[in-house]
Parts: C-alpha cells; structure tokens; sequence
C-alpha cells in the first residue's frame, strides 16, 4: 500500500497544470517580491522549469533587457542558441507568427576542426565565427560557458551587441564565473548566478516573452496561446 506526503492534484490537462503550478509558485513566493509584473512571469516560468523555487535570489532580470528582447522578438530576430537541446526547447509555434530564425551554433559548419586548432570548445569556436552578425538579435546560452566567455570577449573587442543575452550555463568549471562577469557587464542581460542553469532555463525566458507578445498582439489562432 503507497502513502502519499500529500494528496495528488486534480488538474489533469495541461492548460489547467500550467495553471495550477503558477499558482503554487505564486503562493510559495508570497508578495513583496523581487520582481513583478512581466518580470515576474519570466521568474514564474524560469522556477516553474527548475521546479525549484529558491533560484529566485539568484536570477537577475532587468526591465530594459526585457523590452529591448520583446522589441527584437517581433520584429523577427535570429536566436542563436549554442546548443541543438536549448533550439528544441523554444517554442515553434510561439516563434512562428513573429518570423523569428533559430540557430543552434552546434549546427555551424567546420566547428571539430577549428576547435582542435584553437585548442578550445566548439561553442567558443562557433561564437568567433557568427561574433559579427549578433547587432540586434538575441543569444541563449545554457550549457557552454566557454560560448558566454567568448560572447563577452567578442563584445569588449567591439562586435555589434545584441539585444538580449540570455546567460545561463550550467556547470562547475566557469558557469558560475561567466555569469558573474555578465552580470558586471553593460549588455541587456538575464541571468541565474551560480551553478545552476541549463538549456531548459534559458530557453523558457524566451518562451515567456514569445508568450507576452502573443498575448499583447491577441492571436488569431487557438495553436498560438497553447502551453509548450
């Protein structure tokens, strides 16, 4: 015979899931809290993908970063992701109305070969080859800190910066120190300081704003407000 700590929930679909979970974070995390409105729907949905609601004193979310990343997103940037797992993460349907281009930088061509001459991650290697065509697009990162390192460097060196980064890799070895280095820095940003990140993460900010701006744009299709 099992015990259950608590009883099970009764929502069943996932509209009412994704419904019910926000409502459990809202109540987890009582008012005041540190963000709110829209930047509070990208911190629900970032503790909502790590089930984990004590990432919030970690997570840094700006309003500027957050408009200039909207403003990007409809008018149909490229999203370079630097892994395929953070592509498959963002929402086709969202990204479909808004025309919105997505490259996962593993995709790139030549990439084993210039990482064995550099002596360097094939995300590092990816990041120097697209460095000039970032102005006004938007770069999620939430596995390589070697790919957040590079963006960094690429943009003190002078390439055109985008209009959001979203930096979040997960790790041990640098993750925690390139978003700490993001986080000093002048670029629209947001980021989760510490270990903690991942693909998943990274990608769901993005999913957020998509969310926002079909809301705000009120959809003509039932597909397009569907939870992901």
């Amino acid at each position: 015979m099992y015990h259950l700590s608590q009883p099970l929930d009764s929502a069943q679909s996932p509209a009412s899931i994704e419904k019910r979970s926000f409502e459990l974070i809202d109540q987890c995390v009582p008012s005041p809290r540190p963000y709110a409105g829209r930047l509070w729907e990208i911190a629900r949905r970032c503790i909502h993908t790590s089930g984990d609601c004590s990432i919030l004193p970690d997570l840094r979310l700006s309003a500027s970063a957050l408009e200039r990343g909207l403003e990007a997103l409809s008018l149909g940037c490229t999203i370079y992701t630097d892994t395929r797992m953070a592509r498959e993460a963002l929402s086709q349907r969202r990204l479909a109305p808004f025309g919105c281009r997505v490259l996962a930088l593993m995709d790139l061509p030549g990439l084993e070969t210039l990482a064995r001459q550099k002596g360097t991650t094939r995300a590092h290697a990816a990041l120097r080859q697209i460095k000039d065509q970032l102005r006004g697009q938007v770069v999620v990162i939430g596995n390589a800190p070697t790919a957040l390192l590079c963006l960094l460097d690429c943009l003190q060196e002078g390439s055109p910066e985008p209009a959001l980064i979203v930096g979040m890799p997960v790790g041990f070895v640098n993750a925690a120190q390139s978003k700490e280095l993001l986080n000093q820095s002048p670029y629209s940003h947001f980021t989760l300081l510490g270990t903690r990140g991942g693909s998943a993460l990274a990608a769901c900010c993005i999913n957020a704003m998509l969310e926002m701006l079909l809301r705000e744009n009120t959809p003509t299709t039932q597909e397009a407000v569907l939870p992901a």
